[in-house]
């Protein structure tokens, strides 16, 4: 039999929100073979996930009993890392889900979830802004004896701009997969610039870590959960130390995924010390975001501008381990005019030299992933003893009401080597300076 084919989902040409604005981007990136769950979304304003079209995901160990739901014409459309399979089905997706739970339970199928760097509710985390002048990265690039030297670290995203390295001394020798730039109207397309200034970030705080980009998340900024998984299957040949990863989902009935526990399963459980830094999200509540909210990953949110406080945009609760700057960021971007396309700026015109400023609990994620490599290279710790180490730090740095707390130059801090002191605006040393057009407080290096 063949799989079932859904119509697709209809577009509106003047989004209302910036939530519409966001996923009728990412429809439109997939052209149709991406839902929405409810289908009602627009009118309700409620949105649970996103996923793929006429699939679903299970675990080799219950294809039989799964295909069995529909009499054996739920077919294999791919086979994917080891333990997992993508099964087309013969009704829609969520119908298909609904039968399949109500005769097996839930979670033994799962959506093909579409992951994506921007979340599924309204959100205030920006577009990328322009920077006056000639701007320096913001926070700035590390001075310490730890640097990162001899630590890899795989930055899975949107992909790299090859001029970087020419623009900004701190990108000298990062690589990764190039991505396109501009748009069919010369203007610089969505989410573009994104892996790069991750990269950036995470280079300020490990100023020697060799640094890859994989162009992961070309469509829209997102990509469906089965190729993210076989993605990061092809990140770990790269043998990287860190893994950032600032990219998620809600899921259906909020559940793990059932493509990153078979990735955590069948890999990464078995690599003894990687470890994998993730985005807490930006939808600004306590829902848990995947795969940051499992256990085995390193879970950032962010903190606001004053580095008091967590950022409004922010996803918290038990389940985010820590928080660092993640608002009002400045580092690389590419070059050009990008159109704005989310309200209440949609329209405007924004003409880019190199640099921006952004905000997003991705960014503050590749400043916890550098602070890991640039401790890792003093310690000789190896990623997950180098992550409990900084964590141990940041709860003992935590602020009420909020919990832990990394900042830059956390790397190997006072109790390690006594040559930095590092400040969440409470400053009663020479560590500290007020940065020029910010309320924050920055660590320097004081050795």
């Amino acid at each position: 039999m063949t799989v079932h084919q859904e119509g697709p989902e209809q577009e509106h040409k003047r989004p209302g929100t910036k939530q519409h604005a966001q996923i009728d981007l990412i429809l439109r990136a997939f052209n149709g073979e991406a839902g929405v769950d409810p289908p009602d979304w627009r009118e309700s304003g409620v949105v649970r996930y996103l996923y793929r079209r006429g699939s679903i995901l299970v675990r080799d160990s219950d294809i039989d009993r799964v295909q069995a739901v529909f009499d054996g014409a739920a077919e294999v459309q791919d086979s994917l890392i080891n333990g997992l399979t993508r099964l087309g089905t013969p009704v829609p997706t969520l119908e298909a889900l609904d039968r399949i739970e109500a005769a097996l339970g839930l979670g033994v199928a799962s959506p093909d979830h579409v992951l994506s760097i921007t979340p599924l509710l309204a959100c205030p985390a920006t577009e990328p802004e322009e920077v006056p002048g000639s701007p320096e990265p913001d926070p700035a690039p590390s001075a310490s004896h730890c640097d990162g030297r001899g630590i890899v670290v795989s930055i899975v995203d949107t992909g790299w701009l090859p001029d970087a390295p020419a623009q900004h001394g701190w990108l000298h020798d990062v690589d990764g997969d190039p991505e396109i730039v501009l748009d069919g109207q010369g203007h610089i397309r969505p989410y573009v610039g994104h892996g790069t200034f991750i990269a950036g970030v995470l280079r300020c705080m490990a100023p020697a870590a060799g640094i890859y980009v994989e162009g992961a998340l070309a469509r829209a900024g997102a990509t469906f959960e089965s190729d993210l998984v076989r993605q990061l299957d092809d990140a770990l040949r790269r043998t990287p130390d860190v893994i950032s990863l600032s990219v998620g989902s809600r899921s259906r009935h909020d559940l793990a995924l059932i493509g990153f526990d078979v990735f955590y399963e069948s890999r990464l459980r078995h690599l003894k010390g990687v470890v994998l830094v993730a985005a807490a999200g930006n939808d600004g509540d306590r829902g848990p975001f995947w795969p940051a909210a499992y256990p085995w990953a390193v879970s950032v949110g962010a903190l606001g501008a004053s580095w008091r406080s967590r950022a409004p945009f922010s996803n918290h609760g038990r389940w985010v381990d820590v928080y660092a700057p993640g608002e009002g960021l400045v580092n690389a971007y590419a070059t050009g005019t990008y159109v704005c396309r989310e309200p209440p700026h949609a329209g405007e015109r924004r003409v880019f030299a190199g640099m921006a400023r952004w905000s997003g609990t991705s960014f503050a994620t590749p400043l916890v992933a550098g602070l890991i490599a640039a401790r890792m290279s003093a310690t000789g710790e190896n990623g997950r003893q180098a992550a409990d180490s900084l964590l141990q730090r940041a709860r003992a740095q935590a602020l009420h009401g909020l919990g832990a707390v990394l900042y830059p130059g956390d790397a190997c801090g006072d109790g390690e080597h006594g040559r930095h002191s590092c400040c969440a605006g409470h400053c009663g040393h020479s560590g500290c300076h007020g940065h020029s057009g910010h309320s924050t407080h920055h660590c320097r290096d004081t050795g």
